[in-house]
């Protein structure tokens, strides 16, 4: 007797990895820019909760304000840099560095943005791009949407 034969799921095709020109300048709110900000202000408020724990001695309440601060934005940007590696908007290496080092302390993954924007500078610029609307993307002949030159 002769096996029935199961048939065999096709595997998704791999996909690209994800390089700087890749990437979207941002999608509504979650630009490059806000996000590289959003994790430069969270190092100024680590750095705060660090000299307020060592070396002024533990005033509270403004060390549980700065921690609790701490925690909840490193939430906050872990979440964030996840959607934001769906979108194309960050690569994943940088969302690595915010969500698992950036408990740790912030500190790398405010590295990580500078490095992104200096990698992507050499071409173009991720924090100067801004997201683009419907009507600003280019047809298939290259002319833009909207912006046909009239003789």
């Amino acid at each position: 007797m002769r096996s029935p034969t199961v048939p065999v799921a096709s595997t998704p095709t791999a996909r690209p990895p994800v390089t700087t020109s890749r990437l979207r300048p941002g999608v509504g709110p979650l630009t490059f820019g806000r996000l590289k900000w959003v994790s430069f202000t969270h190092s100024c408020i680590y750095t705060a909760l660090l000299v307020c724990a060592f070396a002024l001695a533990k005033p509270e309440p403004l060390t549980f304000v700065l921690g609790m601060s701490h925690g909840l934005l490193w939430i906050a940007m872990s979440l964030t840099c996840i959607v934001c590696v769906r979108l194309r908007v960050v690569p994943l290496k940088l969302a690595v560095a915010v969500a698992v080092l950036g408990g740790i302390g912030p500190f790398f993954g405010s590295y990580e943005f500078v490095r992104e924007q200096r990698r992507a500078s050499a071409g173009e610029s991720i924090a100067d791009r801004r997201p683009v609307r419907a009507e600003e993307t280019p047809s298939a002949d290259g002319v833009e949407m909207g912006a046909a030159e009239t003789s």
